[in-house]
């Protein structure tokens, strides 16, 4: 399965990505799992995303981290709080 991810304000600023397409691995389901696969890549990643606070969107839709994935999903990753 593949998705793109998004990362915006201070999440994208750590990672130095705005955004990203990956093939899944099997396992790897849900929002929170796809949250978890990518802060398992080293301590900046950990760090981006390892806030408790952190919000999540799929295809374009607030959600939480148990949100199914699909094909084709566009998950987005921002902190709590973003400037204008």
């Amino acid at each position: 399965m593949a998705v793109t991810v998004k990362f915006f304000a201070s999440v994208r600023e750590a990672l130095g990505a705005s955004s990203e397409t990956l093939e899944l691995p099997a396992g790897v389901g849900t929002v929170g799992d796809l949250r978890a696969h990518l802060a398992a890549r080293g301590d900046v990643w950990q760090q981006a995303l390892g806030n408790p606070a952190l919000r999540m969107a799929c295809n374009q839709v607030m959600c939480g981290a148990d949100a199914a994935l699909a094909d084709g999903a566009e998950v987005a990753f921002f902190p709590p709080v973003t400037g204008g």
